[in-house]
């Protein structure tokens, strides 16, 4: 006969089984879907902030970068992101389909860096379940869909900002769009990007994961936009 404290350690390994094998059911559905190009559930349009992004680049001394010389920028797309409920899809073609110079120059005046029209065809493109045309397309929807905040458009001096008070900037500029849709992302000192959430017919659609991952700072600087 088992003694009364061996049963309950034998009843507590059973039930702690019982919900290793239920999580381990739960990771497995995800690894069906995970990376599976068109199965997703909603898209992020990350907007980034190009002056913190070329001021960024300056102090890592990379590689110059198309947007960042020549022609001022303010936001410009970062990318069209296929997501799912908590995290998101990437490189869902090991070998991806190849862009066309044409497809290229034309998602130039939304994404100005070569570079990155073809980093985020290979990193989120591929996921869309779409053409490289027609993912291009869809980020162009995607974008003009979103009408940025005025005081946003071209500021010739820095500010200093409140994440929450960018959001409810574009919440006003953007009637429909819902606090629990958009998030402003920041690196340490400056706002990076504005990410906003669209379902599939790019509609403004809640998104509790990327908004749980906003920028927590109280101030954040947005460096100018500089002129020619």
């Amino acid at each position: 006969m088992l003694s009364d404290r061996v049963r309950r350690a034998v009843q507590s390994a059973a039930i702690a089984g019982s919900f290793v094998f239920i999580f381990a059911i739960v990771a497995l559905a995800d690894d069906r879907r995970q990376n599976t190009a068109g199965e997703f559930d909603f898209y992020v349009l990350s907007l980034s902030w190009s002056p913190s992004y070329c001021e960024s680049a300056k102090e890592r001394k990379g590689r110059p970068d198309p947007q960042c010389n020549g022609r001022p920028f303010a936001f410009i797309v970062h990318g069209l992101w296929p997501q799912y409920a908590q995290g998101f899809p990437s490189y869902c073609q090991v070998r991806a389909e190849k862009l066309h110079r044409a497809t290229v120059g034309g998602a130039l005046d939304l994404m100005p860096s070569p570079r990155l029209v073809f980093h985020e065809w290979e990193r989120h493109g591929t996921c869309s379940g779409l053409s490289p045309h027609a993912y291009f397309e869809a980020v162009r929807k995607a974008r003009a869909v979103v009408k940025i905040p005025a005081g946003y458009l071209s500021p010739a001096e820095p500010l200093s900002v409140a994440p929450d008070e960018v959001a409810a900037a574009f919440e006003k500029a953007n009637p429909g769009l819902p606090a629990g849709a958009i998030a402003v992302a920041c690196d340490a000192t400056r706002l990076t990007e504005v990410r906003i959430c669209m379902g599939k017919d790019f509609s403004f659609d809640d998104c509790a994961d990327v908004v749980a991952h906003a920028c927590k700072h109280d101030k954040i600087a947005m460096p100018a936009v500089h002129g020619e």
